[in-house]
C-alpha cells in the first residue's frame, strides 16, 4: 500500500512538472513578441537620437563656417553658388562621410535658389531610403512683428533685400527608416513615425 501511494505521488509530481513546463512555454510565447518590440524600439530610438545629435553638429558647424564668410559673397548671384554656400556644403558632406552616413550624392547636387537661400534636395530612394534636404539661408532673421513663430526647421524666414544680412541658418533633414513601426504593426498599431530626422542651427554673420 505504501508503495502504491509512493507511485501515485511520483506520477502526480511528474504531471505537475509537465504542467509547469507547459505554462512556462505559454508565458514565453506570449512575452516574446513584447520583448522583441522593446528591443527593436530601444535600438531604433537610440539610433534616431544618435542621428539627431550628428545632424545637429553638422548644421551647427556648417552655419558657423558660412557665417564667417563675408556677406558680400551672396551679392553677385550671377556668378554661381557663393563660396560660403559651397563651404557649408563641404562641411555637411565630409561630416556625413566621416560618420559613415550615406551622403546620397549630395556633393554633386545642384541647388535651387530663392533670394539668399539655397536648397539641396535629394528625394528618398532605395531600401533603406537615402534622402537629404539641406537648406542654407544666408539672410535669416527672426520676424519681430509676426504673430507666428519663425519656422526654424526650414530656415525660410529671410531678410528683405534692403536689410543687412544678420544671420545664417542651416537646416538638415535626413531620411530615417523606422524598424519599430514595422514591428508595432504586428500588434495592430499603425502609428506613423516621421520619415526623416531634422536639425537646424543659426549663427550670426560675422561680416
Amino acid at each position: 500500500m505504501i508503495r502504491a501511494a509512493y507511485v501515485r505521488t511520483c506520477s502526480l509530481s511528474k504531471q505537475l512538472v509537465r504542467q509547469d513546463r507547459a505554462a512556462q512555454l505559454v508565458e514565453f510565447a506570449v512575452s516574446l513578441p513584447l520583448l522583441v518590440l522593446f528591443v527593436v524600439g530601444i535600438f531604433d530610438f537610440s539610433g534616431a537620437f544618435t542621428l539627431k545629435q550628428k545632424l545637429t553638429n553638422m548644421a551647427r558647424d556648417a552655419a558657423r563656417v558660412a557665417a564667417a564668410d563675408p556677406s558680400a559673397d551672396v551679392g553677385n548671384l550671377t556668378s554661381g553658388v557663393p563660396s560660403s554656400i559651397s563651404e557649408a556644403l563641404k562641411v555637411v558632406d565630409s561630416y556625413l562621410i566621416e560618420n559613415r552616413l550615406n551622403d546620397c550624392g549630395l556633393s554633386t547636387k545642384t541647388p535651387s535658389r530663392s533670394g539668399v537661400t539655397w536648397t539641396y534636395t535629394i528625394a528618398p530612394t532605395g531600401n533603406p531610403p537615402c534622402g537629404i534636404t539641406l537648406i542654407i539661408n544666408r539672410g535669416y532673421v527672426f520676424p519681430i512683428t509676426s504673430t507666428t513663430a519663425p519656422d526654424m526647421r526650414t530656415c525660410l524666414s529671410q531678410a528683405p533685400g534692403s536689410q543687412t544680412l544678420l544671420g545664417t541658418c542651416v537646416s538638415l533633414q535626413y531620411a530615417y527608416d523606422w524598424k519599430f513601426a514595422r514591428v508595432a504593426s504586428l500588434f495592430g498599431r499603425n502609428d506613423s513615425l516621421p520619415t526623416e530626422i531634422s536639425a537646424v542651427a543659426v549663427a550670426f554673420n560675422e561680416n
